[in-house]
């Protein structure tokens, strides 16, 4: 039944509240995010204005200048970039061998593995820190980067061995057969004609970690006194005295931050929308 045809009033009223319900949604979502924005490119005088006159006052990019001449945010930037970037790369390594044989051999005990996989990466980083922090120390890591690296993959290589794992199940093995038939070895069929396969759930576990890597905080917090990553750099800006918060460099800090990721989610978004229809994601 067409119920534009039919009750025409009841359709455009319909049609009106759900455009109205997507505006506001869109509006609840990008409101802190745009807010964010404005507030990186006003001036600390303007924080204090009524809404209107701050939206309209003039911009300045001295917030993004004051940032891009802190070297504490520059080594931040670069040790945050060192650490996510080597986390996925070894989570993906690892949980790319593990997903293989969890999701195409068969063995004692698989079951529980992957339950225990599963009950490793919805742990609460608080409940691990304490043994990490004596674990840091004892190996003479304390404020060293591979200290971050090697916590991370606590939460790291869990996700990507449990996402790939269920991606791995959906691969037809028809292609590891042939690959088989015509003489190659477990690993060359790996390397050849499985991870071209899985490439857009790599991306999207990839993309994934490297997110929750880069935006990590307690750990960073933690395990690091001086070379610490960008998170916790701009959680310790401090203005001229005790009362005095810096706004406007935390909210560019926070903005140059988060511009590389929404660059890779769009870089990589038809990889990311691979990888999710194919059921990278699915438990």
């Amino acid at each position: 039944m067409n119920l534009q045809k039919t009750n025409p009033a009841l359709y455009y009223i319909q049609r009106v509240l759900f455009y109205l319900l997507v505006l506001v949604i869109a509006v609840y979502l990008l409101f802190p995010f745009l807010w964010a924005v404005l507030t990186s490119f006003r001036r600390a005088g303007d924080l204090f204005l009524p809404p209107l006159q701050f939206i309209t006052a003039p911009s300045t990019l001295s917030n993004y200048t004051q940032v891009f001449a802190n070297a504490s945010f520059q080594r931040g930037l670069i040790f945050s970039l060192i650490v996510a970037v080597a986390s996925v790369l070894i989570s993906l390594l690892f949980g790319s061998f593990a997903a293989y044989a969890l999701g195409r051999f068969r063995f004692r005990g698989k079951a529980m593995i992957l339950y225990i996989i599963l009950a490793v990466s919805v742990f609460p980083q608080i409940a691990v820190l304490g043994g990490l922090f004596t674990l840091v120390q004892a190996t003479g890591l304390f404020n060293n980067p591979v200290a971050l690296i090697f916590s991370y993959l606590i939460f790291t290589i869990p996700f990507t061995v449990w996402v790939l794992t269920s991606f791995v199940r959906d691969i037809p093995g028809e292609l590891e057969e042939a690959a088989l038939v015509d003489g190659a070895s477990p690993l060359q069929t790996l390397f050849r004609v499985l991870f071209p396969v899985m490439m857009p759930a790599l991306v999207t576990t990839g993309l994934l970690a490297f997110i929750n890597a880069w935006n990590e905080y307690l750990f960073a917090l933690t395990f690091t006194s001086s070379n610490r990553t960008v998170p916790v750099v701009i959680a310790n800006y401090s203005g001229a005295s005790q009362y005095d918060q810096p706004w406007g460099p935390i909210m560019a800090a926070s903005i140059v931050v988060t511009v590389p990721l929404i660059i890779l989610v769009l870089v990589f978004q038809r990889n990311i929308v691979s990888g999710l229809t194919a059921g990278a994601v699915k438990g």
